[in-house]
């Protein structure tokens, strides 16, 4: 089940489609553009496109030489560059239509990029057709563009291309970890209204939560005076154009004009696809900033199984790291399938390599030999109905979650379901790598293609997931659009560092994994959380029924987070109950069943959890404190006992 120590897959994956296009010309700064085009490659592919132009009446055969030098050109640039491209060359009457033709038949192309000085003018192409209908989000540069940038600068004057900007600096800066400043342009007698209006509220919460940018106000009436100012020292500087097109057919906008014209720096200009209306919601600038956060965590923290597939080297990575690893394993009626997971994640990670020091069964009463199974196979198994019983009992999954802590001794602790029939110990490594692979990390969730088992047995790929799809995944994008980019926030296998899954509420049944994701990410931010591709998982599907329930339990979960961030009462306790059809052949009726998600507060609050783990008691009510006000207490547990 493990793979080889030294072993290696060779793995034909299919080839990512371009994201960027970088029309080149005779006249074109190549240097600058093949340089940009290598910076963003790391993250976008790119498709360079050399185009000869020539004038109505010329022979097009005229152009063979010219396209013959161009392709040299371009080739001994990328092989400068260290750019992988094999440069194509069209001869072409009319080359802005052969742009567009290329990115309407390419639909997967973002971004162009063109350049500013010399390919405007050969395209015979005015400011004011890239600013009224551009064809994709549209940056032009003005070079010459470093090869290393150390210092981009991304001046923001409000409105929906301060997006765009940001983005393009963090894409330019990824490849050698340069310092992205964003520029808050502020006037003297501006108002918080129009400062609002200008969308600076929403953009400057989200900015404020991404490391790698340093964040700078200026207050100035003479914006172009202060950017120029900002702009010595740096590499490039970044910024939107206009919002709307110019009146003028030469114009990017006041101040990109110019920067163009008088920056040392070299210059991006970028303007979005995306159509504006002439009046900009202002809910709906600050919404649309949120994209900036959500996209850069999935590029960064989403994880594929495969990178944590040999377990020698994540045996040594635990042992550098000097941490301890516990495994739950929630229980109810589980006996076909136990006894096959128990023996995968003892075999692999336990026997063949020392990566987890404790295995537990937390059993939810199950009325088969599920316990029995465990039992013989050398674990220590409890019932959670018997664990902290001074503290009461509650059915459902959730309260074998949150006494698990208890019961277990790791600084972390993962999860898994047992009613999975493809088990696999990838779904082990795939939660315990990124742990001990990223130490800002806290929290990591699973996901995994989800095929339907229909009434015959057979399987239907891609079918699984219906209340994720319909209920939660709607409702975070609603209401915690940082979230968003989460596929499949209610999977089973997760897990954390102690110090974090201790200090959040766990709801007792459906709803815990809506609610420990919303509580990691309001105390730690989305950075701490990263998810893992497992690929595929297949376990017994519920049935509509039960799916109905488990949806009305994730509002009701999704409804209190609400409650703590907002201070009203949304729910009242008759909202706790469900109507639920009985479909009968002689016709229809209603069972009313109560679905309640209690919660059970941070376990490191609970006297005897302290006791056990050495948390000082003035600490924890200071932590208590803070978890009531809905904000982060740091460091955590600079008291705890050895």
């Amino acid at each position: 089940m493990t793979e080889k120590k030294g072993a290696t897959t060779n793995k034909r994956t299919k080839r990512p489609k371009p994201k960027v296009l970088v029309p080149i010309m005779p006249e074109s700064d190549i240097e600058s553009l093949l340089t940009t085009a290598r910076l963003l490659a790391h993250s976008s592919p790119v498709l360079l496109l050399g185009i000869v132009p020539m004038e109505e009446g010329e022979n097009l055969s005229e152009g063979a030489k010219p396209a013959r030098d161009l392709r040299g050109r371009i080739q001994e640039a990328c092989d400068r560059e260290t750019l992988r491209a094999k440069p194509r060359v069209r001869v072409s009457y009319t080359p802005w239509a052969d742009i567009k033709d290329v990115l309407q038949r390419m639909p997967s192309i973002e971004l162009l990029i063109l350049d500013w000085s010399k390919e405007l003018s050969a395209l015979k192409l005015s400011a004011r057709e890239i600013l009224t209908n551009p064809p994709c989000d549209v940056a032009v540069i003005k070079g010459p563009i470093p090869s290393k940038p150390k210092d981009i600068l991304v001046p923001m004057r409000g409105g929906p291309h301060a997006e765009r900007a940001i983005k393009m600096g963090m894409s330019l800066a990824a490849p050698f970890d340069a310092q992205v400043t964003t520029l808050r342009l502020h006037r003297a007698d501006e108002t918080e209204a129009e400062a609002e209006q200008l969308g600076f509220a929403g953009l400057e919460k989200v900015i404020s939560e991404i490391p790698q940018l340093n964040n700078q106000t200026v207050l100035s009436d003479d914006r172009i005076s202060s950017i120029l100012s900002s702009a010595k020292g740096k590499d490039i500087v970044v910024m939107g154009t206009a919002a709307h097109a110019s009146q003028m057919a030469s114009s990017f906008g006041t101040i990109p004009d110019a920067l163009f014209e008088s920056c040392e720096a070299a210059v991006i200009a970028i303007k979005t696809k995306r159509a504006l209306p002439e009046k900009v919601e202002v809910s709906s600038l600050g919404n649309r900033a949120i994209s900036i956060l959500v996209d850069q965590w999935f590029a960064e923290n989403t994880f594929h199984s495969d990178e944590f597939s040999n377990l020698y080297q994540l045996a040594a990575l635990k042992e550098e790291r000097g941490v301890t690893i516990s495994l739950a394993l929630p229980t109810l009626n589980e006996e076909e399938t136990v006894g096959t997971i128990i023996d995968i994640a003892k075999k692999n990670f336990m026997e063949d390599h020392s990566i987890i020091d404790e295995i537990v069964v937390i059993d939810s009463q199950s009325t088969d030999s599920t316990r029995e199974i465990a039992k013989s196979k050398g674990l220590p198994v409890y019932i959670h109905q018997e664990i902290l019983p001074q503290h009461g009992s509650r059915p459902g999954k959730g309260e074998a979650l949150w006494k698990s802590l208890y019961v277990t001794s790791g600084d972390i602790v993962i999860w898994c379901d047992t009613d999975v029939s493809n088990f696999h110990p990838r779904f082990i490594a795939g939660l315990i790598g990124p742990l001990l692979t990223r130490t800002n990390l806290q929290f990591v969730k699973g996901f995994y293609r989800r095929p339907l088992k229909t009434g015959s047995g057979r399987l239907q790929s891609g079918k699984g997931g219906r209340v994720t799809e319909l209920t939660a995944r709607p409702l975070l994008n609603l209401f915690y659009p940082e979230l968003s980019g989460i596929i499949q926030p209610l999977s089973g296998e997760y897990g954390g560092r102690r110090e974090a899954l201790e200090n959040v509420t766990f709801t007792s049944g459906y709803g815990v994994e809506t609610s420990v994701l919303i509580e990691i990410f309001e105390k730690y931010k989305l950075a701490s959380i990263a998810q893992v591709d497992m690929i595929e998982r297949v376990h017994n599907n519920q049935s509509l029924r039960n799916l109905s329930k488990m949806s009305f339990a994730i509002i009701q979960t999704l409804f209190a987070r609400l409650e703590k961030r907002y201070g009203r009462t949304l729910l009242e306790d008759v909202n706790r109950t469900m109507k639920l059809i009985r479909y009968e052949e002689e016709g229809f009726s209603l069972d009313v069943e109560e679905i309640a998600e209690r919660e059970r507060r941070p376990i490191n609050e609970i006297p005897e959890y302290q006791e056990k783990f050495g948390i000082n008691a003035e600490q924890s009510e200071a932590q208590a404190v803070a978890n009531e006000s809905g904000h982060s207490y740091t460091p955590l547990y600079p008291t705890r006992a050895n």
